[in-house]
């Protein structure tokens, strides 16, 4: 595929489409978003089989709305309900990712309305990408064992997680994600090269999320249980330790911290006035702007009130120090006007106090060309 630029001025075309349209697009009220809905966005890592998916999938049972799950482990076809209470939509390549995110937020899957949204998994994704990115290092330096350097990787993740951003913060609505952490003991054994990668990917993780669930089978009382086990929180409502244990759900996580709030965003919004989204922009008044004299003009007008073209190129060689006066700024030829016309007023008052006394009609003669040194003097 070939890719055509236009540069202008330094700039791609694209960066002067991306200028344009956020000169061109509305103006947003910041009133219009405020919540309006209680959400949470969650990160559930822990080993496989602990239960992530399950706990995922009963999104679809909170209240929210649909549910839209992007698997990149391909395994939503394995949960109750798929394509009923919830879509599963497979990720084939990671490449493909970015792009679902945008068909469902801002393209035609908007006309679904999902009313939250399942990341499954984290991990899958990023192991993905980062094989690519090993692979590539490993091609360039010609060295099987070549490993990204800490700038590499920074870079890497940097660009990941823009998948995050535009899911956990611009989505607007609750969502979880999923990630995989090697079985509690085992951590040697499994320390490969992917789960190396992936401890160390939590902590980009965990900045866009309001809770870090770390799920793990227990024994508690003599019974295996499930705990949900709270290991980071940007949430006052749920601290660094707080536990819950067996059959829990997501719409549990959401309702216990709509009690620690003590109110209902939902029931709260719903007192709120209901405002525009955008501010209409007030018309500007308009204002008169006074044409400016041209050249013609100016000659025009000089041979009405009695003067001669050689008055005024003779004026604007004195005054302007320009011998053509088809070379004349707009302010050269305003003061041209404005010595001229006064001249003319002072020439046309001495010609009538003259003949008053003799003749009252000559007050309305027009008066005869002067020397140039007439329109010099004013």
């Amino acid at each position: 595929m070939i890719d055509v630029r236009f540069v202008f001025k330094g700039r791609n075309y694209t960066d002067e489409v991306k200028m344009m349209e956020k000169t061109n697009r509305p103006k947003v009220n910041p009133l219009s978003r405020r919540p309006r809905q209680q959400r949470l966005v969650m990160a559930v890592r822990g080993a496989a089989g602990a239960g992530k998916s399950h706990f995922m999938r009963s999104m679809s049972e909170a209240g929210l709305g649909r549910l839209c799950v992007f698997d990149t482990e391909r395994k939503t076809r394995l949960l109750k309900g798929v394509g009923l209470d919830f879509d599963g939509l497979e990720i084939e390549h990671p490449d493909e990712l970015p792009e679902f995110i945008d068909w469902a937020l801002s393209g035609e899957g908007r006309e679904q309305n999902y009313g939250c949204f399942a990341l499954d998994s984290w991990a899958a994704y990023f192991s993905a990408k980062h094989a690519e990115t090993i692979a590539a290092v490993r091609e360039r330096t010609n060295d099987p064992l070549a490993q990204p350097t800490a700038e590499e990787l920074a870079a890497d993740q940097m660009v990941l997680q823009g998948v995050l951003r535009r899911l956990c913060i611009e989505s607007g609505k609750s969502v979880v994600i999923t990630d995989q952490i090697p079985a509690k003991g085992k951590e040697e054994r499994e320390a490969n090269e992917v789960g190396m990668v992936l401890l160390s990917t939590t902590s980009g993780l965990e900045y866009f999320v309001d809770v870090l669930v770390e799920v793990s089978m227990q024994e508690r009382a003599g019974e295996i249980v499930r705990v949900f086990q709270v290991v980071k929180s940007n949430s006052p409502a749920f601290e660094v330790g707080f536990e819950m244990t067996g059959d829990v759900s997501f719409k549990d996580f959401l309702d216990h911290m709509k009690r620690e709030h003590g109110h209902d965003v939902e029931r709260e919004a719903a007192k709120m006035p209901i405002v525009p989204e955008t501010i209409e922009e007030k018309p500007q008044p308009l204002t008169l702007v006074t044409p400016q004299m041209t050249v013609e003009d100016l000659i025009a007008k000089a041979e009405k009130l009695g003067f001669k073209q050689s008055d005024l190129v003779t004026g604007a060689k004195v005054y302007h120090n320009q011998p053509n006066i088809h070379h004349l700024t707009p302010e050269q030829i305003a003061d041209l006007d404005r010595r001229m016309t006064a001249r003319a007023e002072k020439l046309r008052a001495t010609q009538t106090e003259a003949a008053a006394p003799q003749n009252k009609q000559a007050a309305s003669a027009t008066p005869k060309a002067q020397p140039v040194r007439n329109l010099k003097r004013a």
